[in-house]
């Protein structure tokens, strides 16, 4: 199997590094397993103090992998996908170690559920954000679980609805990402310095102050959010706006 998450281990760093540029770290199910194994990796290291989601591209994350074929219903592989992506985002929260995002690249769809997880992110000058799901007919059901309690609700109403891109700065303003920086390994290597001087058992606990909502938020809305995105996933609408975009032309409703 190709390793499409690399796992390093510097002091007391646990480094995950998104290794799948050919299709722009998008979520297979391989790399969504290998995702998983490498946080179990990281919290059973007596060593490990703070884990950094980092990536290799121009690209953080795509989002699902929509080229993975499948067989069967097409609603129930949908709602499969979306159950996949609500159990990798809720790895990340329940995770005891805080998890780093080290963001220098685009972020679309999925990607934006795993910054939304992470405790902490800091993004570069590289850095690109757009929510463009409203586009395609869809919206952004499943991320919504960790982007809502991250994002002032103006903001999101703004780029939920426009599909705007933003970039580093404005992500920071409105609460997706920590902090903007033209040296993003420098300003992760200062957080994760201070994050180390933590014990494993005050580190898991303060994470767990600020994650309690966000998990009281899955086990009220996770199912409610995974029958809506696979239903939007399957309608005739989606349907016309996932073609228009592949064909390179205006969705029927923009004519």
């Amino acid at each position: 199997m190709d390793t499409l998450v690399e796992y390093t281990r510097d002091g007391s760093i646990a480094r995950l590094t998104l290794n799948s540029p050919h299709n722009r770290n998008a979520l297979s199910t391989a790399l969504v397993t290998q995702l998983h194994q490498g946080l179990r990796d990281a919290a059973a290291d007596p060593a490990v103090r703070v884990v950094v989601l980092g990536h290799t591209g121009g690209t953080f994350c795509a989002g699902a992998d929509l080229s993975e074929a499948g067989s069967g219903d097409p609603y129930q592989m949908a709602v499969a996908r979306a159950r996949e992506m609500t159990a990798l985002l809720r790895d990340i929260v329940e995770s005891p170690l805080p998890v780093i995002g080290a963001i220098d690249g685009h972020v679309r769809a999925g990607g934006f559920g795993l910054v939304g997880a992470c405790d902490i992110v800091v993004a570069g000058p590289r850095s690109t954000f757009a929510l463009t799901e409203a586009r395609i007919g869809v919206a952004p059901s499943i991320i919504s679980l960790t982007l809502l309690p991250k994002m002032s609700a103006r903001a999101a109403a703004r780029y939920y609805l426009t599909g705007e891109t933003f970039d580093a700065r404005m992500a920071a303003e409105i609460g997706l990402v920590t902090v903007a920086t033209d040296d993003v390994d420098a300003a992760v290597a200062a957080l994760a310095a201070d994050i180390g001087r933590g014990s494993p058992q005050g580190l898991a606990a303060s994470k767990a102050l600020t994650t309690a909502a966000v998990l009281e938020a899955f086990e009220r809305d996770a199912e409610r959010l995974t029958e809506q995105s696979a239903r939007l996933f399957v309608s005739e609408e989606a349907q016309e706006g996932m073609l228009a975009f592949l064909q390179k032309r205006p969705p029927s409703w923009a004519r």
